[in-house]
């Protein structure tokens, strides 16, 4: 009776997996790819140009011809933008709005979502299995079903207006926190399960409580994954309306950029100008929370994807 040697299956499986990894690698690079990618790229990239072409034009240009005819008659001017800030549309006040919102609504799921994942994945108690898939179940309960009976809670409590504790804006603090969790709780589960435990038992071994492992070895380690999530939710919160408008009650001193910017296009649906001079000011802030983070999000997307 022969028995395999297990060097040579290990030989096999390494040459297996790189012949996986180079097809993976010819595929990706291959020109055609290389022509996809970029005809993706313009298509996507045209008309956000455009649009940002539009919000430096005079209105009398963008009302009589094209965008496209600045590269034969370019004319440039900041008086959309200063309009859009300082006039009667006064976008600066729901700027600040918004930034009051999306910081809590993002630095409060992270904190409580990073400790129920540890929990989760590396404490023992009982109903753990069941309170887990109970919490990834709630990924599929739609938002809009839960408004109504949030909002009344929220009235019982008197949470809601302006007088209420926070100026208003704890229940949109709580109500996007709320929404965000299970989703929060899975993904940091997934990533935070997949640290080898030998690192934690040595912890252990040391006399590491569950504290200071949590602290000291799993936020360092975690730190790609809370980055990623935290994007999604900053970008999801930014340009979120409906929440805002639900449990703000639409009181101007707790409305969010977006809920003007849907106010200018009801009501000043035909001042280009103004519109994609505003759409630009709501895009600012993301667009530079994701420049700068992007490392941190791409490393939060591949980790745990591969493992050796």
């Amino acid at each position: 009776m022969t028995t395999a040697d297990p060097n040579a299956m290990s030989v096999e499986s390494v040459v297996a997996k790189e012949t996986a990894s180079s097809t993976a690698h010819k595929a990706l690079t291959s020109p055609w790819a290389s022509i996809v990618a970029v005809v993706i790229a313009i298509l996507w990239t045209v008309p956000t140009a455009g649009l940002l072409i539009t919000s430096f034009r005079p209105e009398e240009d963008i009302t009589s011809s094209g965008w496209w005819t600045i590269f034969t008659s370019p004319k440039f001017t900041l008086d959309n933008y200063d309009q859009v800030l300082n006039g009667p549309t006064a976008l600066s006040t729901y700027f600040v709005n918004s930034i009051v919102i999306t910081l809590p609504a993002v630095i409060i799921p992270v904190c409580i979502a990073t400790m129920a994942a540890y929990a989760f994945a590396w404490m023992k108690f009982p109903g753990r299995d069941f309170l887990f898939v109970a919490v990834f179940a709630l990924q599929i309960v739609p938002i809009q079903v839960t408004m109504i009976p949030l909002l009344s809670l929220y009235v019982k409590l008197g949470l809601t207006g302006a007088e209420a504790p926070g100026g208003g804006f704890y229940t949109i603090w709580l109500s996007h926190s709320i929404f965000a969790l299970p989703l929060a709780i899975y993904l940091l589960h997934n990533f935070m399960s997949q640290i080898p435990g030998e690192l934690i038992e040595s912890a252990r071994v040391d006399g590491a409580g569950h504290v200071q492992i949590f602290s000291r070895i799993m936020l360092p380690l975690m730190a790609p994954a809370i980055a990623a999530f935290g994007i999604f939710q900053f970008l999801w919160v930014w340009n979120d309306l409906l929440v805002a408008l639900v449990f703000g009650g639409g009181s101007p001193d707790v409305s969010p950029l977006t809920a003007r910017l849907a106010e200018l296009s009801g009501t000043r649906g035909q001042d280009w100008f103004l519109l994609s001079a505003g759409a630009f000011v709501s895009l600012v802030v993301p667009l530079i929370v994701f420049l700068s983070l992007q490392r941190y999000f791409v490393r939060g997307l591949l980790a745990g994807s591969v493992k050796g």
